[in-house]
């Protein structure tokens, strides 16, 4: 057994053996998932606003294409990639 002293009592003794910490992620994973995140931020911003300041007067511009149609999309495109993110394999 290599790298192993025994003891006075005959059991094996680990020398010189330093735990590793390694990322679950390589460099390309990481900057895919940041990539994601900014889409999905992006997103959530352009859902933002469209309210009155008068509770007694309705604005149309909560029902415009920006909050109905191109927020949620960028939403899920970022979701999206985000998934690819954590299953790419960075080796190949």
């Amino acid at each position: 057994m290599k790298n192993q002293k025994t003891t006075p009592d005959n059991k094996p003794k680990e020398e010189n053996i330093k735990p590793r910490f390694e990322f679950i992620f390589k460099r390309k994973n990481y900057v895919f998932m940041l990539i994601g995140l900014g889409v999905i931020a992006l997103g959530f911003a352009l859902m933002a606003g469209g309210g009155s300041d008068n509770p007694e007067v309705f604005n149309e511009a909560i029902f415009s294409w920006r909050r109905i149609r191109l927020a949620p999309t960028l939403v899920l495109i970022g979701f999206g990639i985000e998934i690819y993110a954590i299953l790419l394999d960075p080796e190949k």
